[in-house]
């Protein structure tokens, strides 16, 4: 599978360790950095990420910061983007069955590597379930149509 990542300066060594697990897990990696420890805004990054699941250059995407939420926000401003805060096992799980999230955000001062590593795996092994769900993803599409509409 490949997979885009981007961090900001909080997230960078966070991101790191996850391009390694996705690299030791047999994925592509495509790395929007940051990759120093300098202080940057992460709404460009967070939009890249964004637009290159969009765009179809990759088929998941994962965006890191200090707590995650003002990356999954960014992230979610992109059209098409549904990019779950997964800060745990369970919502990294149901954010795939339940939400078919193509985009994973994480909280680098939150989460040690290690539940990193393991949100991660099981964020990208979960499949979407379908079924009620697919009329829920419809409906949420449909709002977002009504809210980029002139």
């Amino acid at each position: 599978m490949n997979v885009v990542i981007g961090a900001d300066h909080a997230g960078v060594e966070l991101k790191a360790h996850l391009v390694a697990d996705l690299r030791r897990l047999g994925h592509e990696v495509i790395d929007l950095g940051t990759h120093g420890t300098e202080s940057v805004d992460y709404p460009p990054v967070c939009a890249a990420v964004g637009r290159a699941v969009r765009d179809g250059e990759a088929e998941r995407g994962i965006v890191l910061g200090g707590s995650g939420q003002g990356e999954q926000i960014a992230a979610n401003k992109v059209r098409g983007v549904r990019a779950a805060l997964c800060n745990d096992l369970y919502t990294a799980r149901l954010s795939r069955e339940h939400n078919d999230a193509n985009v994973l955000a994480m909280g680098a001062r939150i989460v040690a590597f290690g539940l990193a590593t393991e949100i991660l795996e099981l964020w990208l092994q979960t499949s979407f379930s379908g079924g009620r769900h697919e009329a829920r993803l419809a409906l949420i599409a449909d709002i977002e149509t009504e809210e980029n509409s002139p």
